[in-house]
């Protein structure tokens, strides 16, 4: 990323991270990737009644070069797949991606072969916004949760355990198992009383 990296452990970087992570937290500029109908809940986070602007966040970049959040407001079709990779490999590092909507983080209610069942499948995501379509108070709110999360930031040495400690996180969660009732996590996948097993 730059000199920050190349800092050795200890009271200095601590000190060093809190300010990166303030300046990082407080610059972050957007490349909008509207595809869909969540788009108009982004533009109208931009107007004057939710003012995504006192955020440091008014200047939607054009190119993905000078842009360091993606947000990913709509379905995504497999052709647009490489289009968006290609556009999040242009970014700068550091990068984060939220993606907005029910459509963009799982597909939402098109499944089907011409619908990517998850941004994630191309881009890593930092943060997910649930709804159809989301709010812009809710994107305000994932906004603010990822401000907090680039603010805590490790560097250096402390960034790499970091990243090595939450991947070991994520493989020992357990995956959801499938319930009675057809439903993800509902009933534990015991029989219920008057069921075969």
């Amino acid at each position: 990323m730059g000199i920050e990296e190349k800092l050795p452990s200890g009271i200095l970087l601590r000190s060093v991270e809190k300010l990166a992570g303030y300046a990082r937290k407080s610059s972050v500029w957007p490349a909008t990737f509207g595809l869909a109908c969540c788009a108009m809940e982004l533009i109208s986070t931009g107007g004057p009644r939710h003012d995504l602007a006192r955020f440091g966040m008014e200047r939607a970049s054009n190119t993905p070069r000078q842009a360091d959040l993606m947000i990913v407001a709509g379905r995504v079709s497999q052709k647009m797949g490489p289009v968006l990779r290609q556009i999040y490999d242009q970014m700068a590092d550091p990068k984060w991606v939220i993606s907005m909507g029910v459509c963009a983080s799982s597909g939402g209610m098109f499944n089907n072969y011409a619908i990517v069942q998850g941004v994630d499948h191309i881009v890593p995501v930092d943060i997910y916004l649930p709804g159809c379509p989301p709010r812009p108070e809710m994107l305000l709110d994932a906004i603010v949760k990822l401000h907090d999360k680039i603010q805590n930031m490790k560097l250096g040495a402390n960034r790499e355990a970091e990243v090595e400690e939450l991947e070991q996180a994520r493989l020992r969660r357990l995956p959801l198992t499938q319930g009675t009732g057809g439903q993800l996590g509902i009933g534990g996948g015991q029989p219920q009383p008057g069921e075969h097993s």
